[in-house]
């Protein structure tokens, strides 16, 4: 805990879907920030709209209360003066536009910040290119990169305090290509917590894997990638390997890709992440498009399991370091580097210690909690002057907020059952 911030300090996470880590990355990463923030004696209560699961993390053991809310409805506005709270977190930009005006105007004071999971504009800017032309997309073409979608967000970051980025990579979008200010933006790539087990060897272990949310577009493709063209390509070096691939929400046309005479298994939702990374030799992850820091790399790292990706899936990822493994952007490349990695002992532990050095310096859980709470609570202390300094985001929540406000007003009303109008009486 840092000094002059107590129990007294309540955060309001008001969160897309309730995590979920054993299904998305993003789960991982919002639970790491529930954490960090507890750790600090702070209360921390997520309001959603979101219905939970089966697999959304259980909160209340943690001692975090969570509330169904629902958009364009004005009971928000009594919900968020009670919690009163002193920092919002938005996980999302949407989750910014929908109810960035209402706190604005109901509790002007707290700190408001977005949690961007990765840059939403970056990620579709690269399907686009990538649907194209089928190649890895790396540097973002402008034409698909200025978006309605980047308008939207950009415009919601520009209105936030702080907006949080994952990867050093998005940074420099965000100023290169939106001019968008350091002030307003952080850096706090994931928190990893070190691998509670023994990391086995060399020759314990076996065969490729690769893992991946189903409903997440980078890794749908990767797994047709790897149906279609690198698969076949590492089979014909290595006849009796096996491909096991993981992934939760499954959806039939992924399970069609199941074909064991191939060595192409579906297998769908892992119990435990970092344990079946841990049994695999080689993790594939080509990735031909994507944004933010790549779970399954992270998991692969931690797990000590050497790894073959792409530019795209590298990104943000090396803290300048040398890769635990390969990168490659090319199928017969990235084909003949996974058959190399899984063969020869001497470079797959020499990519293992690469891996380790990386996420000891890159994903320091202590390094970058506290700079992330230093951060907040520097500014916090100025934040009449952190928003004074930032004209173009006061501009933005004058526009936003007040066509934001009256539409939500207009839908709310619209949704509302009649009224029924009793005549006066003559008297």
């Amino acid at each position: 805990m840092l000094n002059g911030y107590n129990t007294y300090m309540k955060v309001l996470i008001i969160a897309y879907v309730l995590p979920e880590p054993k299904s998305t990355g993003s789960g991982v990463r919002m639970m790491e920030l529930i954490r960090l923030f507890l750790a600090q004696g702070w209360q921390v209560h997520i309001g959603s709209p979101a219905q939970p699961t089966e697999y959304s993390e259980d909160l209340s053991v943690l001692g975090v209360q969570t509330s169904e809310i629902a958009v364009n409805d004005c009971r928000f506005d009594a919900f968020v003066r009670n919690i009163n709270p002193n920092i919002v977190l938005f996980d999302r930009f949407m989750m910014e536009e929908q109810f960035g005006w209402r706190v604005a105007k109901h509790c002007p004071q707290a700190l408001r910040m977005i949690e961007t999971v990765d840059l939403h504009c970056l990620r579709e800017a690269r399907q686009q290119h990538s649907k194209r032309s089928q190649a890895v997309a790396l540097e973002p073409n402008k034409v698909y990169l200025y978006s309605v979608l980047a308008k939207r967000e950009i415009a919601a970051i520009y209105r936030s305090d702080i907006s949080l980025l994952i990867s050093d990579y998005e940074m420099v979008v965000l100023k290169n290509y939106f001019h968008v200010p350091k002030e307003i933006l952080h850096l706090c790539p994931f928190m990893l917590q070190p691998f509670e087990k023994k990391v086995p060897e060399f020759s314990e272990r076996q065969h490729f894997m690769t893992i991946g949310n189903f409903r997440h577009a980078p890794n749908w493709d990767a797994v047709l990638w790897l149906k279609q063209v690198i698969w076949p390509l590492i089979r014909a070096q290595l006849p009796n390997a096996q491909l096991h691939i993981y992934g939760a929400y499954t959806p039939p046309k992924a399970s069609a890709l199941h074909q064991p005479k191939e060595g192409f298994y579906i297998l769908g939702r892992a119990d435990d992440a970092l344990d079946v990374m841990a049994k695999a030799r080689v993790c594939l992850a080509p990735l031909r498009f994507g944004a933010g820091i790549k779970g399954k790399l992270a998991d692969a790292m931690l797990a000590g399991t050497p790894s073959v990706t792409t530019s795209v899936g590298a990104e943000g990822m090396t803290g300048g370091l040398p890769w635990c493994g390969h990168v490659v952007d090319d199928a017969q490349g990235f084909a003949d580097a996974a058959v190399q990695l899984h063969e020869d002992a001497v470079r797959w532990q020499q990519a293992q210690k690469h891996a380790s050095n990386i996420s000891a310096v890159l994903f320091d859980p202590v390094k970058n909690g506290r700079a992330f709470i230093e951060r907040i609570i520097d500014v916090m202390e100025k934040l009449e002057v952190h928003r004074l300094n930032n004209f173009t985001g006061q501009m933005l929540n004058h526009h936003h907020h007040r066509s934001t406000e009256f539409m939500s007003r207009w839908i709310e009303a619209k949704n509302a059952p009649p009224c029924i109008i009793t005549p006066l009486k003559n008297t």
